[in-house]
């Protein structure tokens, strides 16, 4: 499928301010402007896993869209929810465990380039991936 393969970051806008929104401490912050971050996707209809790589963890997640599920974020926070297809766009929902505020993404292929959006509490922030 379009999203398969594997990606790794190249650039981001403003995500220092959305990580700051989100409650995220200003060293993790630091870290996190420096993870490296690869994703590997593959796509079986409905059915994905993900292979998350960076320099503080590796992470598997498979999930089904439609199919709600749980997932921590690098920074340790708890969310649980789902990802839908819309057109040739990924659009996930997913609410924090531990306040209840949602937590929107997107990953979408744009010029080549896996774009991947996060809106949190009228924050918007991307990061750019390109195809390894």
């Amino acid at each position: 499928m379009a999203f398969d393969g594997t990606w790794k970051v190249d650039r981001s806008e403003n995500y220092d301010k959305f990580m700051e929104e989100m409650g995220i401490n200003v060293m993790k912050r630091k870290l996190a402007e420096h993870d490296n971050l690869k994703i590997t996707i593959e796509q079986k209809g409905d059915d994905f896993h993900i292979k998350e790589s960076s320099t503080f963890r590796t992470k598997d997640i498979d999930f089904t869209l439609g199919t709600p599920f749980d997932y921590s974020l690098a920074d340790g926070t708890d969310v649980s929810g789902t990802w839908q297809m819309d057109g040739d766009m990924l659009k996930g929902k997913f609410t924090r465990k531990d306040n209840n505020k949602v937590l929107t993404t997107t990953r979408a292929l744009v010029g080549g380039e896996l774009v991947q959006t996060y809106s949190y509490e009228g924050v918007d922030a991307k990061r750019i991936f390109q195809k390894q």
